[in-house]
């Protein structure tokens, strides 16, 4: 069996070696309302096979052994996150077994010596919400803060830290501009009011958490490395677009209190009123950013004329099963960008990374060799960052599970353990036996 070439002595002490999930992706529905996700898969085309989260992994029920073979890995924490039509079914309106469930999950992840790192909101927008406008109405920024504060209120005395928002680009772009993800839209002007308002309920969620008395507050970031696909200058705007609207926006939002013009040059007609008195709210400080990194885009001019104006085209590197190539140096740019032109001294963390294979389950085996490479690499970039002053602090693997993979359903495998989605069994691969040997003793 392949291993890694890292062990955890080559990093500082205290470092952090996590894995990440999500609710929807792997819970089950059980008692929580329905949400955005639910439709969106509903309707034809939208995802594979029309499936949804209904069951996922079961964890809401199998929560016992998956922390288990979390431990069992050498882990030290586990990045979950609240489904937030589970503690509130409508959207508004607290439901205690919503919040009981979070509640033992989180002890019994300290029972186990793992610490316990929460993402409030994951994509799972209350239906109820979603009809009143969702992300493009900017009440939203009150009912986030309201769900933050109901979830903080029971489980905050135990975190050891809280993120707001995981990748605003694909709860406001993705899925109000590219329609790839639910609500499924594709207008431009819901997708600026999005594209602010993530970061308005962002910032008013902090303030409030923090006024509480809160600690450990944090933002998750997804980025893409973009690169032009040739030497023009066409494909040089091209990506620079990329880059405004994909890194620099949020980024440059919560620290700047501004927006990039090459992103504003599209998006600024459609903004709401007032838009710029809102960045006071935004950049409410914060404890430390976390970065989700995959992969890189190769962006050339789309010939329109039209606002954003790029066209991928496929790069020469080797790719994943979710076609993503794989370029393990865009993770050491962006961090030791981030610490250079936003976030300073803040701890960083790496809240997810990791790749989607072609796994299958032979007897009790599950050889990933692909994943132990990518995961390799990663982390050797990782600390190149480290070593050029990046203050990186933690890493989390997407993922743990196999999971329900959004418009993908369940056809990518991320997990570093197989799930077996007939009969529910794990099978942890080898990928994570070879973690277990490069992290414990």
């Amino acid at each position: 069996m392949t291993g890694f070439t890292f062990r955890r002595s080559d990093f500082p002490e205290g470092f952090t070696f996590g894995a990440a999930t999500s609710s929807y992706q792997i819970e089950g529905r059980g008692a929580a309302g329905p949400t955005h996700w639910d439709s969106f898969a509903a309707a034809p085309g939208n995802v594979v096979g029309r499936e949804d989260g209904a069951r996922a992994c079961d964890h809401l029920n199998r929560w016992p052994e998956d922390l288990d073979l979390l431990a069992g890995a050498g882990l030290d924490a586990y990045r979950f996150s609240t489904s937030w039509a589970r503690v509130m079914p409508d959207g508004r309106q607290v439901a205690a077994a919503g919040l009981d469930f979070y509640d033992k999950l989180v002890d019994g992840m300290l029972a186990r010596g793992i610490a316990p790192h929460l993402t409030l909101y994951h994509w799972e927008l209350p239906a109820a919400l979603a009809d009143r406008g969702g992300w493009a109405n900017g009440d939203i920024a009150a009912w986030f803060a309201d769900f933050a504060m109901a979830v903080a209120g029971r489980l905050g005395d135990r975190l050891a830290s809280i993120a707001t928002i995981n990748e605003p680009w694909c709860v406001a772009w993705l899925s109000h501009f590219e329609g790839a993800h639910a609500p499924g839209l594709r207008d431009i002007r819901a997708t600026a009011r999005a594209m602010h308002h993530v970061l308005l309920a962002h910032g008013t969620a902090v303030t409030a958490l923090r006024a509480a008395g809160h600690t450990g507050l944090g933002l998750v970031t997804n980025m893409e490395f973009a690169d032009p696909a040739d030497d023009s200058p066409a494909a040089a705007r091209a990506a620079a677009t990329y880059d405004a609207i994909y890194n620099r926006w949020f980024l440059e939002g919560v620290f700047r209190k501004t927006y990039p013009e090459a992103a504003l040059a599209g998006l600024g007609p459609h903004l709401p009123a007032g838009w710029e008195a809102d960045f006071d709210t935004i950049a409410a400080p914060l404890d430390w950013v976390g970065l989700n990194y995959y992969t890189r885009k190769r962006l050339a001019d789309d010939g329109s004329g039209l606002f954003p104006g790029w066209a991928e085209r496929p790069g020469p590197l080797p790719k994943t099963a979710m076609g993503w190539e794989i370029y393990a140096p865009g993770i050491a740019a962006f961090l030791t960008r981030m610490a250079r032109d936003y976030t300073g001294d803040l701890p960083l963390y790496v809240t997810e990374n990791g790749m989607a294979g072609d796994d299958r389950r032979v007897g009790q085996d599950v050889p990933d060799p692909a994943r132990i490479a990518y995961l390799d690499a990663h982390l050797h970039a990782v600390r190149q960052a480290m070593a050029a002053g990046a203050p990186v602090k933690g890493y989390f693997f997407w993922s743990l599970l196999d999971n329900y993979e959004w418009a993908f359903g369940y056809d990518k495998r991320f997990g570093l353990i197989h799930v077996d989605f007939e009969t529910l069994e794990r099978t942890p691969k080898h990928s994570y036996h070879a973690l277990r040997a490069a992290l414990m003793p």
